[in-house]
């Protein structure tokens, strides 16, 4: 287990490095030029990163079996804030959507909270219930009915990706918790209905599938933003144009520093440096792997599962979004990408999975 931490903590920490290095190489020349102060991303990136690895520290100091007593506690407290942050005065509104809390100078994301609280119930759920994940009423239909209104409150904010990742997570957990896959069956069948209503009635949602399916049917309008990306990505060749010499960051690419971080990754240092990053998530899946499949107790077991799942299929969401091969989700690049309260719950996570790998030293 000694190794398979270490080997975690330095792909994180890697991951962590080139977020540093790529947020000021692409947000430098728009803060100075909007917040007058180049520096103004990258003091904030700091900021986040240090509360993140305080936090950090302070899960991996105590006994993670103590969250699977509090684990209802800790979902009851996510649905209450993702409650409150629909609450107009409370939640802050912004660019269409009430997702956050203002706290002074900085936002809070009730819905990244909401995802590790669900996995940690879970977890919990797994754990107590083995004997009965194999019945719909008593496994399947209970955990369901839980992701469902968590699910439906992060949707009313609206964000469809982070409610999408939180269903794929809970459901990969099912399917190794050993439900009957008739179920997972069933619920697909019973749910495209709802993802119809949810993307084609939804003109947003809508526009970013037909978009994707051809960017440059409309290159200068709803697909600017997929052809910038992959106009960057194109440019750096395999060497890369060089760090800092990005063109697509002046003002051409939209959120350069938080869900198409990797297109200017891939401008800059090209396709080694892109694929490297992607080779790193790809170690840190199979350490992960490597670390649950060691872990005894149940707990341990299928949380180590739910962080690994849901860290990964969220970095699989944005390379996919970045290289064009999937629609647009707004789910920021783990560890990599701006963001304040995305980056806190990431490491807390990584805390979580050395705590885990710490308790079940052989």
């Amino acid at each position: 287990m000694r190794q398979i931490r270490i080997a975690i903590a330095t792909i994180v920490s890697f991951l962590i490095f080139v977020g540093i290095v790529m947020i000021y190489s692409s947000t430098g020349i728009y803060a100075l030029q909007e917040m007058g102060d180049k520096l103004y991303f990258l003091k904030r990136h700091l900021i986040f990163l240090s509360l993140g690895l305080l936090l950090t520290l302070g899960v991996m100091m105590i006994d993670y079996r103590i969250l699977q007593k509090l684990s209802k506690p800790i979902l009851f407290v996510a649905v209450i804030l993702l409650i409150l942050v629909l609450i107009p005065g409370i939640g802050q509104y912004i660019n269409g959507a009430r997702r956050w809390f203002k706290m002074g100078p900085f936002n809070f994301q009730p819905s990244e909270f909401a995802k590790l609280a669900m996995v940690i119930y879970a977890a919990d759920f797994l754990a107590r219930k083995q004997s009965k994940v194999k019945s719909f009423f008593h496994g399947f239909l209970p955990l369901m009915t839980v992701v469902g209104v968590v699910c439906a409150l992060i949707l009313k904010q609206p964000d469809l990706g982070s409610s999408f990742l939180i269903g794929v997570v809970v459901l990969t957990m099912l399917f190794v918790a050993g439900v009957e896959l008739k179920y997972l069956g069933f619920l697909g069948f019973m749910t495209l209905p709802a993802f119809f209503v949810l993307i084609v009635n939804v003109p947003y949602r809508w526009t970013r599938i037909i978009t994707f399916l051809d960017p440059w049917e409309d290159s200068q309008g709803t697909g600017f933003q997929l052809t910038q990306s992959q106009i960057a990505l194109g440019s750096g060749g395999i060497f890369g144009v060089g760090l800092g010499h990005s063109m697509q960051k002046l003002f051409y690419l939209p959120a350069a520093h938080t869900d198409f971080i990797l297109s200017i990754i891939g401008e800059e240092l090209g396709f080694i440096g892109a694929f490297t990053v992607i080779l790193f998530f790809i170690a840190f899946i199979w350490q992960g792997a490597r670390l649950a499949k060691r872990v005894s107790d149940p707990f341990g077991y299928f949380l180590s599962i739910g962080i690994v799942v849901m860290l990964g299929f969220q970095a699989m969401i944005n390379i996919g979004v970045s290289i064009g091969a999937l629609p647009t989700k707004g789910l920021p690049l783990p560890f990599i990408s701006y963001g304040g309260s995305a980056l806190i719950f990431n490491l807390m996570e990584i805390g979580l999975l050395l705590n885990i790998s710490r308790g079940n030293d052989a």
